[in-house]
């Protein structure tokens, strides 16, 4: 998942501050240009990352998902402005996973440790 997010930043003016998993989503807390809707954003992202992670792990499609998709069709966007600082939600997006780390090790591991 770092690997395709460095990839988005380097093709789309998308930077990754933070990217928290919990039981069973993901948080991207995310800066970029005003010229780039949220619908686009988070189209890019869900494109790029389910594109590379079914490339690099054919069997996850096959096998986990039954030939669906990796990403559901909605999505939950806020904005970082007068009543949502970014600190608040950079801490919540780092603390995601936190009470189901035990639980669900294997998942988390997608995000973490990757080169």
């Amino acid at each position: 998942m770092k690997v395709l997010c460095s990839e988005i930043e380097n093709c789309y003016e998308i930077n990754f501050i933070e990217v928290g998993a919990d039981e069973d989503h993901v948080h991207f807390l995310v800066q970029s240009v005003p010229t780039l809707s949220i619908t686009k954003i988070v189209t890019v992202i869900k494109s790029v990352t389910a594109r590379g992670i079914f490339k690099e792990h054919p069997k996850i499609r096959k096998e986990q998902l039954w030939g669906g998709n990796f990403w559901t069709s909605g999505y939950y966007a806020n904005t970082v402005g007068k009543h949502n600082n970014e600190k608040t939600i950079q801490e919540y997006v780092q603390n995601q996973g936190k009470k189901y780390e035990k639980l669900y090790r294997g998942q988390l591991k997608l995000f973490e440790g990757l080169p």
